[in-house]
């Protein structure tokens, strides 16, 4: 098949994980994937779909259409597909004005009605799909990582460092846990955190390491850490994340210190790591961490398998190709 998905931007992190890294699966299955930027204007909206009368299917990436460019999209397309990683019928866990958005929610209503195929992040956002499109239209392709890039983890050195990466917009959520944050600096000696990222913060009692983020040097300096927090606040929007930071610490063969909110609880087991949810808890996963690297190898070593084996490259490919398969009969009929 010829796809073509539109997007906010190639190098958006949405598009680089979800649908870019998929390429060599897709097309060792005969599908050839293309990209487009979706336009900002309403001119160029309501244009949308005039030159893709010949593409086999159309992705349209978490972006929800103004009605009328949605029903011309359609109707210019053979085959429609909507893949999305957040529960974005929502506003964020930040906005001012809650979380409900009536004009969104009937974005997201149209979008699963129209399209012959729904690929959500994970069960809760596909859950919410489910309401507004037939079960059978629905499917689960969760955000994965590609394991080989990332090296092995660093022998352990002095104190403990812990690791976070992220956006400037996720990091309005490690602001709100530096408390929990303080208090391991004053319990665990040696610890120290590595922010990378686009923005950094000070964290009272916890010495921080700013390292500036680049999509080539990522993989590296995550492994050179020796565990990976990953922390949300507890609310609807957290619950359709996709948990790509806890993947990437798992592909680099870090244990996670994690909250149990969606799938980080589903991702961070007695296994890979540890959930926390109170300020106690975390320091006690953490101190515990510190004094045992063999114990942090072994969960780091399973942590990676567990990518391997479900959140990998091949392993969404071949969701996908499954897909489409199914797809391309059923359209057709």
């Amino acid at each position: 098949m010829q796809l073509v998905a539109l997007v906010e931007d190639e190098h958006h992190v949405c598009c680089r994980y979800r649908l870019a890294a998929l390429r060599p699966p897709l097309a060792a299955a005969g599908h050839a994937l293309h990209f487009r930027t979706l336009p900002r204007g309403w001119a160029g909206r309501l244009a949308l779909g005039r030159d893709l009368g010949d593409a086999d299917a159309v992705i349209l990436q978490r972006k929800l259409l103004p009605r009328v460019a949605l029903a011309l999209l359609r109707r210019r397309v053979k085959r429609l597909i909507f893949d999305f990683d957040d529960a974005v019928w929502l506003r964020d866990s930040y906005s001012a004005k809650g979380f409900d958005d009536p004009r969104r929610l009937r974005g997201f209503r149209a979008v699963c009605a129209a399209a012959d195929l729904v690929v959500a992040g994970n069960p809760y956002l596909a859950a919410e799909a489910r309401r507004w499109a037939p079960a059978g239209r629905v499917v689960v392709v969760p955000t994965v990582v590609d394991v080989a890039k990332y090296p092995p983890p660093a022998p352990p050195g002095a104190g403990l460092r812990l690791v976070w990466v992220g956006s400037s917009s996720t990091l309005r959520g490690l602001e709100r846990f530096t408390p929990t944050l303080s208090a391991i600096g004053r319990a665990v000696p040696g610890v120290r955190l590595k922010l990378v990222c686009d923005r950094f913060i000070s964290i009272p009692d916890l010495p921080v390491e700013e390292c500036v983020w680049n999509e080539a040097t990522e993989p590296a300096e995550l492994a050179a850490a020796d565990v990976g927090i990953g922390w949300v606040p507890d609310d609807p929007w957290s619950r359709g994340k996709c948990g790509l930071k806890v993947l990437q610490y798992q592909a680099a063969g870090l244990p996670v210190v994690a909250n149990p909110v969606g799938v980080q609880a589903d991702f961070v087991t007695p296994d890979t790591g540890f959930t926390a949810t109170t300020t106690d808890e975390w320091v006690t996963a953490v101190r515990r961490l510190a004094d045992d690297a063999a114990l942090r190898a072994r969960l780091g070593a399973t942590g990676r398998r567990q990518v391997e084996a479900r959140y990998s490259v091949p392993a969404a490919g071949a969701l996908w190709n499954a897909a489409l398969d199914r797809l391309a009969p059923a359209r057709a009929a």
